[in-house]
């Protein structure tokens, strides 16, 4: 037989039962769909569990400090740069550090020399801030080069700068050994260190970072805009309650506190992703069992015309010849609920065992999943039953056994 006749009469097959061939059809693309969408709604829930337990295991507490009112005759700061004293002392705080920072140092022109000469592109816009002396502590980044300042140079309201890695690479400067000098609002500071490896706010990367006191004397940076904490894992939720009373007392709500999200919220929201993924997959999987079942009592309609038209011969009524089959395909769906629960009980059970996990079984589910199979199997026993029904009892006994 040539190629083309086997396809023509391939094709010929498929179209003489259209229905049988859509159900069949449809039962494949269900069954290439199921899997798609397990990969697929896996990966996507996979990756939202993950980012929430990236939420959870988040230590970073962060207080932001509105900033002063120019007409506030109360000169006193909202927070001042010692409060990160207290905040450290308290329960589960690692490290803090508070910064301040202004729209008229955000950006600055810096150079690494004090030579205007033509062409020469050592300067640079950044912003310089002010921070206490735990500050890469608090940002958990690493001295590249050099020291940090420390309470001496404080106390001494030394002209001393540390600068972020990316700051220092754009001026120029990679060792420090040589006490380098940066310039910037008229006056030169010594570079003792560079900051690096910055995880949080790294927009100090390209920033030059002062002491609080050279800030307030040469810079006006008097007031603290933010407090960095970092907190051991759990703890976080009962600092950020905690530290905006330690920075100021009194005046606590005036603070802005930014926290990783509350444990048992998380807890819900993965909760609802695994539940929402497993109902995804469980109710296409009982479309294709429907499909199935459907395919197969349309196919024994098919078989069996001979033995309906016999039925209606001897006097079946409609009804009772779409009972029948209607019948049949809900013992199917119930017997196929039965072992299904049955199966999916033990695989639970052998994958807690063999994970050492302990099982947890939902028993209204457990129990319920005969009586949803049955009900599937009668969804899908409804067109194969009526189309049964349908047949002429003089047709079905002239069709072919």
């Amino acid at each position: 037989m040539d190629p083309r006749d086997l396809w023509t009469e391939a094709l010929a097959g498929v179209l003489a039962r259209p229905m049988r061939s859509a159900l069949t059809t449809l039962g494949t693309v269900l069954g290439i769909t199921t899997l798609v969408i397990t990969i697929g709604v896996a990966s996507t829930a996979g990756n939202q569990i993950v980012g929430r337990f990236d939420a959870l295991t988040a230590t970073s507490v962060t207080v932001k400090v509105p900033p002063a009112q120019p007409d506030s005759a109360d000169t006193v700061p909202l927070v001042d740069w010692s409060g990160t004293e207290a905040v450290r002392r308290l329960a589960g705080v690692e490290s803090a550090a508070a910064l301040g920072d202004s729209a008229t140092t955000n950006s600055v022109q810096v150079r690494a020399n004090d030579v205007n000469a033509p062409g020469d592109t050592s300067g640079q816009t950044l912003a310089v801030v002010a921070a206490s002396a735990g500050l890469p502590a608090a940002v958990r980044g690493t001295m590249t080069a050099g020291r940090f300042y420390d309470a001496g140079n404080l106390a001494r309201h030394d002209q001393v700068v540390v600068l972020g890695d990316q700051a220092a690479r754009l001026l120029g400067i990679s060792r420090v050994e040589d006490a380098p000098a940066v310039f910037f609002k008229g006056q030169s500071y010594t570079v003792i260190g560079v900051l690096g490896g910055i995880e949080r706010e790294r927009r100090l990367s390209t920033a030059v970072i002062v002491p609080p006191t050279t800030g307030a004397d040469r810079l006006g940076l008097r007031d603290v805009s933010l407090v960095l904490v970092n907190t051991a894992l759990g703890a976080a939720e009962q600092v950020a309650r905690q530290a905006p009373i330690a920075l100021a007392p009194g005046h606590q709500d005036s603070l802005t506190v930014v926290a990783p999200p509350d444990l048992s919220k998380a807890r819900d929201g993965v909760q609802n992703d695994v539940n929402g993924l497993f109902l995804v997959l469980g109710l296409v999987s009982l479309v294709v069992g429907a499909i199935g079942i459907a395919n197969v009592t349309l196919v024994t309609v098919m078989e069996r015309v001979g033995e309906i038209g016999l039925r209606r011969a001897l006097g079946a009524s409609r009804r009772q010849v779409a009972g029948q089959f209607l019948l049949e395909s809900t013992t199917i769906g119930l017997l196929g609920g039965i072992v299904g629960a049955a199966l999916g009980i033990a695989v639970v059970v052998c994958v807690a065992v063999v994970k050492q996990w302990t099982p947890v079984l939902d028993l209204t589910l457990a129990f319920g999943a005969p009586l949803a199979g049955a009900l599937v199997g009668l969804l899908a026993g409804l067109y194969p039953s009526l189309r049964a029904a349908r047949m002429e009892p003089v047709d079905a006994l002239r069709a072919p056994s």
